[in-house]
């Protein structure tokens, strides 16, 4: 059964005649009549009581009808629908974001997208990179930004910004007038770091471990604020992104940490092997464009 079929069927009924049905869909009244034809063969019933002057519908016919129309209907919603999503006027875009960074950078370019397209809508969620990978792996995602390096077997990815962290810790510190601070020169200072759903965590305890210390962790939080709070409390010490510092209060300090200093890149990832829909897939490109513009 064809769509068309149903189609030929209503104009027929609207106008109770074949040849005027004919002429409206600018057919010949031979193939209308063969259409109807073939969709009484094949559903088994007659459409039409013929036997009488006037083209009238059996019982059958009049039960097909109801549900043709809704065919109808439903298929005309299905072509709106997707000019709709072709024409970007409507859809959404999950985006997964870690919050231990600055996203105001990256929501200036939803923004202005949401400008150039103001049907899309945004889910965002806030994870640690490893959640954020997984989520988008899962589908559960279409993009998200993590710690680069990513699994380029996977995901397909741009980088966006790159900085280093700083040390952060209570204004009466002993360390807190220094203007850099050598990594091994923490080794007996009591760690608060993000948990092991970021990637900073690992990170930062590899890093420890390369100039010879196991860092003392005493807490851990999926926030930054959190953290901060801790540390303001004199609790013990931190590395948060140098772009999380200009918001810290004045009862933390935040120094330059060298040898090695640590650094971490973000990226923003997509699935290689994933369907990526119409508007997730035009503000990568929009994104991308914005990025090259402003940074690049």
């Amino acid at each position: 059964m064809d769509i068309k079929h149903l189609q030929y069927f209503i104009e027929v009924t609207k106008y109770n005649s074949f040849s005027i049905a004919a002429e409206h869909l600018y057919i010949t009244q031979p193939t209308i009549s063969k259409m109807i034809k073939n969709l009484e063969t094949e559903l088994g019933v007659s459409l039409f009581d013929r036997s009488r002057k006037q083209l009238t519908l059996t019982d059958a016919g009049k039960v097909i009808l109801e549900q043709a129309k809704l065919v109808d209907k439903a298929f005309h919603n299905l072509e709106s629908e997707l000019d709709n999503l072709l024409g970007l006027k409507t859809g959404t875009i999950r985006i997964g974001l870690p919050p231990i960074f600055d996203a105001r950078f990256l929501l200036s370019f939803i923004g202005r997208f949401h400008e150039k397209y103001p049907g899309i809508t945004f889910q965002l969620t806030e994870d640690g990179s490893k959640k954020v990978e997984e989520d988008v792996e899962n589908n559960l995602l279409d993009v998200g930004v993590v710690v680069l390096p990513t699994k380029n077997d996977i995901f397909e990815h741009f980088s966006f910004m790159e900085e280093d962290l700083k040390l952060i810790l209570h204004a009466t510190h002993p360390l807190a007038n220094w203007q850099e601070v050598d990594l091994v020169q923490l080794a007996n200072e009591p760690f608060i770091l993000f948990n092991k759903e970021f990637a900073l965590h690992d990170r930062i305890i590899s890093s420890c471990r390369s100039v010879g210390f196991e860092p003392k962790i005493i807490s851990k939080s999926s926030q930054w604020s959190f953290i901060e709070e801790m540390v303001s409390w004199n609790l013990g010490v931190s590395l948060l992104p140098e772009s999380l510092c200009p918001h810290l209060s004045t009862k933390v300090r935040s120094i330059k940490v060298v040898n090695p200093s640590i650094s971490w890149n973000l990226g923003i990832i997509w699935g290689k092997h994933q369907y990526l829909s119409f508007a997730a897939r035009e503000w990568l490109s929009f994104t991308k464009e914005e990025l090259k513009k402003g940074i690049l």
